[in-house]
């Protein structure tokens, strides 16, 4: 069953979403080659306890780390770990921060020093696609509109959008009802209600939409080996255009 949030949990959200966006930008900032994403893992955590949130990834269901770090091929949840960051990798970093009761989410798919022009496409399709996406994330619209969209631009640019993963609902929990397909058809789907909070996330590859896990049983990479980009919000849903609770600057 979906939670409609009340103008006062949304502004508990928005607390929660605001230092999710901090925390990426601090992120953003100290990526550079030579850093391992052990160490991405250890200055996000330290940024979110001192400015009083909680990872709210680490030991959920029983992952290790505060931040998901993907490198290349990596679509999600990559664990950190020693490997030492190169000149033309991409790296997606996913945080989620647990503060005065409620989540925020968010993703991006930063450059590694200078990457090639076909990584940076990539890129920044994917970010279009969250945008194309929630253009239909309003009062009476359905999920398969938002997830048609930016299946349909991906689609027009020679990419595969992942299927076997999908966004969510958010709130006291970090993954609610309902899910939210980066996929699918206009009209149909649930309908969508103002109070709604979702997390939009655009996991698109460079190549085929096919993943596989890891034996870790979580690091996803793409089947052909190809770059993989990722680009995610947490939004509420309005009587008007939807609120990006995790992008205010």
């Amino acid at each position: 069953m979906v939670w409609l949030k009340s103008k006062h949990e949304i502004d508990l959200m928005r607390v929660s979403g605001k230092l999710t966006e901090q925390t990426l930008n601090a992120v953003r900032d100290i990526i550079k080659p030579g850093i391992t994403t052990k160490e991405i893992d250890a200055f996000a955590e330290d940024f979110i306890l001192q400015h009083g949130g909680k990872p709210s990834f680490k030991n959920y269901n029983g992952y290790p780390a505060s931040v998901c770090a993907s490198v290349n091929d990596v679509v999600v949840h990559g664990i950190p770990g020693n490997t030492k960051l190169c000149e033309g990798d991409i790296i997606s970093v996913d945080i989620g921060v647990l503060k005065d009761g409620f989540h925020g989410d968010a993703a991006r798919t930063f450059a590694v020093g200078s990457i090639s022009d076909e990584a940076k496409r990539l890129i920044e399709v994917t970010e279009k696609c969250f945008f194309e996406g929630i253009k239909f994330a309003k009062d009476g619209q359905r999920l398969g509109d938002i997830g048609s969209a930016i299946q349909d631009l991906a689609e027009s640019n020679g990419y595969g959008v992942v299927r076997k993963l999908v966004g969510h609902g958010i709130g006291t929990k970090m993954h609610e009802d309902p899910d939210v397909p980066n996929f699918g058809r206009a009209g149909h789907g649930m309908r969508l209600r103002s109070g709604m909070t979702i997390a939009v996330e655009p996991m698109i590859n460079m190549g085929t939409y096919d993943v596989f896990m890891e034996s870790d049983g979580w690091t996803v990479r793409t089947k052909d080996g190809k770059l993989s980009a990722h680009y995610e919000n947490t939004i509420a849903i309005t009587d008007g255009e939807p609120e990006i609770l995790t992008l205010t600057d």
